[in-house]
């Protein structure tokens, strides 16, 4: 697939190394080799151990759980390749960490986006590659370009071939009243309606259901939203639309985070099947038996070789 002269490297941390290997192998590239641990007092440490000197280098890493650790792995690679002098360094990060705080909600409240924004242009990148942030203004925060992938043309075809499209008894339902655009693009695509979910949330992470516009009842419902963190939103919102009458109830998101009480929570739920991009590997311990998880690499892969062969990426947005 690679077919410039300059060299391409794609390197990983150890936040997702499966989904990098699977990129690299569509791309015809070996993963480059590195190790990337730990000293005894936790401090993160990384040895490079390939010439990068003026490669075009790609570093796969979420900043997903264990955030800190992940973020500090990325900005480290980062400074290696620059000081080893690659050519041009990509950080290709699946799922955006500290992406939360994209503004001051409040008195006194960091903005831990465009903080992580600035941290990765002084590490030393060129260029971020991303997938559905949580505000997309974010793409702002950076002085150096950002390529925002998004999840739901992916998400929509799993649901498509399931045939869930162009039928009567199928909604599409916005988890939020900030995810109404995001719903209401991927309805277009199943060519169903929309319903909405009015919430308020006393605190973080606790979400309380108040109210659904929109017809739900004896319908096929499908969630949809950008992450699903704790799962308390998406299951109380599942648990809302049963009670409201509808038939079926599916969820689906980009990024799986699925922390602390998610995964009881989403199995004890209404939620017949949760469908989210492997932009964050699931663990292996956790009862997974609702959830499913579609692969971004075909997506990433045709990005990066878009962009180590200077060509646009809007191609990838044609038709969406």
């Amino acid at each position: 697939m690679i077919s410039q002269g300059r060299n391409i490297k794609i390197f990983t941390g150890n936040s997702n190394p499966e989904l990098a290997e699977e990129v690299a192998k569509i791309l015809g590239v070996p993963v480059g080799k590195a190790q990337v641990g730990t000293f005894s007092d936790g401090e993160i440490s990384v040895n490079i151990l390939e010439t990068v000197r003026g490669a075009d280098v790609f570093v796969v890493q979420s900043t997903c759980s264990p955030v800190n650790n992940n973020l500090m792995e990325l900005l480290i690679m980062i400074d290696a390749f620059k000081r080893a002098s690659a050519g041009r360094i990509t950080a290709v990060i699946p799922y955006y960490g500290y992406a939360r705080q994209d503004r001051k909600a409040k008195s006194r409240d960091p903005i831990t986006a465009k903080l992580v924004a600035d941290i990765l242009t002084s590490a030393g990148a060129n260029r971020v590659l991303t997938m559905d942030l949580h505000a997309a203004q974010i793409q702002g925060y950076f002085n150096i370009p950002v390529d925002h992938l998004l999840g739901a043309p992916i998400l929509s075809k799993y649901f498509l071939e399931k045939g869930l499209g162009d039928r009567d008894d199928v909604v599409v339902v916005s988890p939020d009243l900030g995810s109404v655009t995001r719903a209401r693009n991927f309805a277009e695509k199943l060519h169903a309606p929309i319903a909405i979910i009015d919430k308020r949330r006393p605190k973080a992470n606790v979400s309380e259901i108040m109210n659904i516009i929109g017809e739900v009842k004896g319908k096929v419902c499908i969630l949809i939203d950008d992450m699903i963190d704790t799962a308390g939103t998406i299951a109380n919102a599942a648990n809302a639309l049963k009670d409201l009458g509808a038939k079926n109830v599916y969820a689906c998101c980009t990024h799986g985070v699925l922390s602390g009480p998610a995964f009881e929570r989403i199995n004890d739920s209404a939620i017949e099947e949760l469908v989210m991009l492997n932009t964050i590997s699931l663990p292996k311990d956790k009862d997974l038996r609702k959830t499913k998880a579609l692969s971004v690499a075909p997506l990433l892969a045709d990005a990066i070789n878009r962009i180590y062969d200077d060509e646009p990426l809007s191609k990838l947005f044609e038709g969406l």
